[in-house]
C-alpha cells in the first residue's frame, strides 16, 4: 500500500485497480513523495472530517477526523463507490448520493445535513459542506465533503453568536485586552463608558484612557494572565478624562484568561474584561452606611449627654460625638449679649464669644474655654457672622489653591478667619432654641477631606439643634431664682 493510502489519501480510482510496478513508497520520485506526505499531514491535521470523491463517486480521501466520528478507517473507506451500505443506510443512499454529487455542478459550497452510519451500527447526524474539485481543464473532476457532528457545529455557532452578541448588544462593557495590556476589541457599551470610539481605543495604553485607577486595573490583568480568573468580581474605582474634567466611576469587573485552544500548552491570548458601572449603587450604599453611622452617633450622644449634670458639658458631648468621621475641628461660639430673635429689623452688630473648641495641638475631647466674655475679632463677612445674620447654614472653602504655594495659601485663608491653620473647608450651623439664636457651631476639615456637601449640612443642623437645646437649658437654670 502506498504512503498516501496508509495516511487516508490515494490517487487511484478504486480498490481493484492493479498497483503494477511502482516505487516502494508509492511515488514517482522525491518531489512527488514529499507532496503526498504533505497532503496527508494536512488532511490528518484538520479539525473537520473530510472525504473526497472522484467524478464517478469513488472515495479518494478520508482523514483521521472522519475516522474518529464514524469509526471507518482510511483503508476501509478509500476506494468504495459512494457511501451506500456502509456509511449511509441503503434506503437513504440514493438521496444522499444525488445531493452530494450535485455539488460538482453547483456554484460555491452546498450545505446539507445527513444521518451517517458508524462502524458499530450507530447513527450520527452531521452537517456537510460540499464543493466541486476542478481539473486542469476547469471541468469538475470530483468533489470534497467536509463534515462535523451537528452538536459540535451548533456549539461552535453558539460560541460565535455569543461573541457577536457580547460585542454588539451586551448591556455591560466587554474589552479584550492583549498580553501587552492594550485593548484589542471593545464593545459598544465599553466604548460609551470610556467616552471614546470603539476603534480609537484599540492598541492604546490603559493610562491614556483612564486618569486614575490604572495601576489597580493593570495589576488585576497581570494577575489573571499569570494565575487565571479570580473567584469573584472585583469593584474598582477609576477616574475618566472627560471634557468636564475627571469623572470618578466604580466598575464591578470580572476577568477571564483567554488561551488558544489550538496548542497543547495553553498560550495566553490576553484577558477578557467584563464590567458594569455600579457607581450609583455604591453611592447609595455609602450614603445608607453613613446615615446609619450618624444616626447611631446622635443616639449615643443623646444617651451620654443625658448623664451630664452641667448643660454646657452636655453640649461638648454632642460636639465630640459629631466630630467622629465628620470633621477635624469644631468650634462653639455663643452670641454675646441677649439672644437674637432672628427678626429682619434687628440691626445690632453680631458679636460672638468662644465657649468651646477641640484642642488645636493634639486630638482630644472638646474643652470649655471659660466665661471671660471677650468677643472674637471676626472680620465682616466671616462665615460665622453670616450664619447668625441669615439664620441658616453657611459653607466656605479655601477655593482653588495655586499649586506652587498651596500650603501657604491654605494657612493664610484659615488664619484670616481665626481658624486652625490646616482648615480648608468650613461648615457653620446656627444654634436656635425657642425661636432665638444662641450662637454658631463651626465644623472644619483639612485638605485630606472632601468639601462639605448638602447631606453634611443636614447632619450639622441636627447636631446644632441638640447643642442649642443644651445651652438654652443651661441659661434657664442659671436664670432661675435661687440657682
Amino acid at each position: 500500500m502506498s504512503a498516501s493510502r496508509r495516511s487516508g489519501t490515494t490517487d487511484e480510482l478504486g480498490p481493484d485497480e492493479p498497483d503494477g510496478p511502482r516505487d516502494p513508497e508509492g511515488s514517482g520520485g522525491p518531489e512527488e513523495s514529499g507532496g503526498s506526505d504533505l497532503l496527508a499531514a494536512l488532511l490528518d491535521g484538520m479539525d473537520a472530517a473530510l472525504c473526497a470523491f472522484d467524478a464517478d463517486g469513488v472515495v479518494t480521501h478520508w482523514n483521521r477526523e472522519a475516522e474518529r466520528i464514524l469509526g471507518w478507517s482510511a483503508a476501509e473507506a478509500v476506494g468504495r463507490h459512494g457511501l451506500a451500505g456502509w456509511a449511509v443506510r441503503s434506503a437513504d443512499a440514493e438521496e444522499v448520493q444525488s445531493r452530494l454529487m450535485a455539488a460538482m455542478h453547483a456554484p460555491g459550497r452546498q450545505v446539507h445535513e445527513f444521518a451517517l452510519l458508524t462502524k458499530d451500527g450507530g447513527r450520527v447526524l452531521v452537517r456537510t459542506q460540499s464543493a466541486a474539485v476542478r481539473g486542469p481543464d476547469g471541468k469538475p473532476a470530483g468533489l470534497y465533503c467536509a463534515f462535523s457532528e451537528v452538536h459540535a457545529q451548533i456549539d461552535l455557532e453558539r460560541s460565535i453568536a455569543l461573541s457577536e452578541a457580547l460585542f454588539e448588544d451586551a448591556s455591560w462593557g466587554v474589552v479584550l485586552v492583549d498580553a501587552d495590556l492594550r485593548p484589542a476589541v471593545v464593545n459598544a457599551h465599553a466604548a460609551r463608558a470610556l467616552g471614546i470610539g470603539r476603534t480609537s481605543a484599540l492598541g492604546r495604553p490603559l493610562g491614556e484612557l483612564l486618569a486614575q485607577g490604572v495601576e489597580d486595573l493593570e495589576s488585576a490583568l497581570t494577575h489573571v494572565l499569570a494565575e487565571g480568573a479570580p473567584p469573584a468580581p472585583a469593584e474598582m474605582w477609576v477616574s475618566l478624562r472627560t471634557p468636564e474634567g475627571e469623572q470618578r466611576r466604580c466598575w464591578r469587573s470580572g476577568f477571564l484568561r483567554l488561551a488558544s485552544p489550538l496548542t497543547e500548552e495553553p498560550v495566553p491570548l490576553g484577558v477578557g474584561w467584563l464590567f458594569q458601572d455600579v457607581t450609583e449603587t455604591k453611592h447609595g450604599e455609602q450614603e445608607a452606611s453613613l446615615l446609619r453611622f450618624r444616626t447611631n452617633q446622635l443616639h449615643r450622644a443623646a444617651r451620654a449627654a443625658a448623664e451630664c449634670e452641667d448643660p454646657a458639658e452636655a453640649a461638648t458631648v454632642h460636639l465630640d460625638f459629631a466630630l467622629a468621621g465628620f470633621a477635624d475641628h469644631v468650634l462653639l461660639d455663643r452670641l454675646a449679649g441677649a439672644p437674637r430673635a432672628g427678626d429682619d429689623d434687628d440691626t445690632t452688630p453680631v458679636r460672638l464669644v468662644r465657649r468651646a473648641a477641640t484642642p488645636a495641638a493634639a486630638p482630644g475631647p472638646s474643652l470649655l474655654t471659660g466665661a471671660a466674655g471677650l468677643p472674637l475679632r471676626y472680620e465682616p463677612g466671616h462665615p460665622a457672622l453670616q450664619c447668625v445674620e441669615r439664620t441658616g447654614t453657611v459653607r466656605a472653602d479655601a477655593g482653588p489653591v495655586p499649586a506652587e504655594r498651596a500650603r501657604e495659601w491654605a494657612r493664610e485663608w484659615a488664619r484670616a478667619r481665626q481658624w486652625p491653620e490646616d482648615a480648608v473647608h468650613a461648615l457653620c450651623a446656627v444654634l436656635r432654641s425657642r425661636g432665638r439664636t444662641l450662637g454658631v457651631v463651626t465644623f472644619l476639615r483639612g485638605s485630606g477631606r472632601s468639601r462639605f456637601e448638602r447631606s453634611d449640612a443636614a447632619y450639622a443642623e441636627d447636631v446644632a439643634a441638640r447643642i442649642a437645646a443644651a445651652l438654652d437649658l443651661g441659661d434657664a437654670v442659671r436664670e432661675r431664682p435661687g440657682s
